[in-house]
């Protein structure tokens, strides 16, 4: 029973040079190798990963919803980033939810949650600027998928039960979304016809079929019939942004993440902090270690939390936030032997239910990517004959007056998919790209990742099997899940010094997010693969 499904990798990481993919899904992995194969990018597969993963994992991605992207050229040594994400509606406004009497918090499915979707403006924009082949022979496998059916896997057989039994069952036309009503079970086939059609209007119109035309019209009925005030207009005005990636030297690598409104700011925050501490001479899963971890984190997302927003609305002082300077001033706030009860935002001086998934090409570039609904399938709401739902990622704003996330029209919310990269930080070479998918759990999952890879050495396979924690950042007390697998001696430890902690195990495991891993060798180029037992997926690497 999936239910007792308990995540256990006896996998070896997998070794290549041709080129790699990973991801949730084998059958994104290969329509990645099939691009790869007729000589495409890194670009090319990762816009047909994302494309089949629309197909084959509804329950977490698709065209409704956002996507972000780091992309390594190897010929230039450079990192481009890739915001993908949508705006609210210009009708929505704070005004709006107080005359309704939804001021003080959004429902979780509510129309309102809403924003312009950006997955497929983002899947454009990436292939345009670093594709090679056309856009119709990058979306073919997914497109075939979806017309002609696919088996569905075990995990996301168990969590489209769930969105069927939840969103799907509550939402307008969330029932196509199902089979008469029911979620596929695992190794059933299910066809998808409408997403089929949607893909091949995109592979011949490119994003503008998507943005205009019938199917935007279907979009903005959907919503409509459902209550929302997303618009034609709001959909034909969508743009994506490419913009400076961020990054922090951290044990001889440099690691990049996208700007704000994303949360990989986070990430970056807590590992300038742990910059200053030996973790190497700690064991990886002592109480000692993972209290600095975890201190760390909870100082991280404190600063996120108060600075991270739209940067057209507030932009936040990144430059500051980042220095040395600053991690020295709020590192003294860890006590090395006791959890901080009291830890809020700091002053610098002036200066999501998810799929992730990696790839690289036999000429070294690289993309990590991710592409999110938020909370399965978003809202549930499916516009007639699309084949995906919309996504919910409104959740993300702020209702309070005056906060640098509160809602307004136009506008990104506060978002919590985050694709990294590694570099080496003399040399520039390529390191790999990596993430962990799943909520606010993204930022400590690269925090783990970053520091299993720098401190500790692993590969890529290794890095994903050890077991996590998960900070609960928006529980009272700052709940810190902790994955069986963790000594329960830790456990003690950590609640002796004043940690709230819980073991979590079975598919409540899911909890700690699904990474892909792929690392390159700059001398031999040969990749090192890696993905995580928590999820159905795999890292297989092109023969060339």
């Amino acid at each position: 029973m999936l239910d007792d499904f308990e995540f256990q990798s006896r996998r070896s990481p997998v070794y290549g040079r041709g080129g790699m993919a990973a991801a949730t899904q084998p059958l994104a992995v290969a329509a990645g190798l099939k691009l790869l194969a007729k000589g495409g990018t890194a670009a090319d597969a990762a816009v047909a990963m994302a494309a089949a993963l629309n197909v084959t994992e509804p329950t977490s991605t698709g065209l409704g919803g956002d996507a972000f992207a780091l992309y390594y050229e190897a010929s230039t040594k450079r990192i481009s980033a890739l915001n993908g994400s949508g705006r609210s509606p210009d009708a929505l406004t704070l005004e709006r939810l107080q005359h309704e009497g939804l001021d003080k918090s959004l429902p979780a499915f509510h129309p309102y949650t809403i924003t312009v979707p950006g997955a497929c403006a983002a899947w454009c924009d990436l292939h345009e600027r670093f594709g090679r082949l056309p856009l119709a022979q990058v979306l073919e496998p997914a497109e075939k998928l979806a017309e002609e059916g696919f088996p569905v896997a075990p995990i996301t057989a168990y969590f489209w039960q769930r969105g069927a039994a939840r969103q799907l069952a509550q939402a307008v036309n969330g029932h196509e979304l199902t089979q008469d009503g029911r979620a596929p079970s695992a190794g059933e086939l299910f066809r998808n016809p409408g997403l089929a059609r949607t893909l091949r209007q995109i592979a011949e119109g490119g994003k503008k079929a998507f943005y205009h035309g019938p199917v935007a019209r279907a979009i903005a009925a959907v919503v409509a019939e459902a209550g929302g005030c997303l618009a034609e207009k709001d959909l034909a005005e969508h743009a994506s942004t490419w913009e400076e990636p961020i990054s922090v030297e951290y044990r001889g690598l440099r690691i990049w993440e996208c700007p704000p409104n994303g949360q990989g700011l986070a990430a970056l925050l807590a590992l300038n902090l742990l910059s200053g501490f030996d973790l190497a001479a700690l064991p990886p899963l002592s109480a000692e270690r993972l209290h600095l971890e975890i201190e760390a984190m909870r100082l991280a997302f404190a600063d996120t939390f108060h600075y991270v927003a739209d940067p057209a609305f507030t932009p936040a002082p990144l430059e500051a936030l980042l220095s040395p300077a600053y991690a020295e001033e709020r590192r003294r706030l860890i006590d090395p032997r006791k959890a901080n009860k009291h830890l809020a935002h700091g002053t610098p001086p002036a200066s999501s239910d998810t799929v992730y998934f990696c790839v690289v090409d036999g000429e070294g570039n690289a993309c990590s990517f991710i592409n999110s609904n938020y909370m399965g399938f978003g809202t549930g709401i499916v516009p007639h004959g699309l084949g995906f739902s919309l996504q919910n990622r409104g959740l993300g704003f702020s209702l309070q007056p005056g906060h640098p996330n509160v809602l307004a029209p136009r506008k990104r919310p506060f978002t919590t998919i985050i694709p990294a990269m590694a570099t080496r930080a003399k040399s520039g070479d390529l390191f790999g790209p990596f993430g962990v998918m799943g909520g606010f759990m993204q930022p400590q999952g690269h925090l783990q990742l970053a520091v299993a890879l720098a401190d500790d050495q692993l590969d890529s396979q290794a890095a994903l099997d050890r077991p996590r924690f998960c900070i609960q950042p928006e529980t009272e007390g700052q709940m810190t899940a902790i994955e069986a697998g963790i000594p329960d001696e830790t456990l003690q430890a950590l609640s002796e010094m004043g940690h709230v902690v819980q073991q979590v195990n079975g598919m409540g495991r899911s909890l700690f997010g699904r990474g892909q891993i792929i690392t390159r060798d700059p001398a031999s180029g040969v990749l090192c693969g890696g993905s995580d037992p928590r999820a159905d997926g795999c890292a297989m690497v092109y023969l060339a």
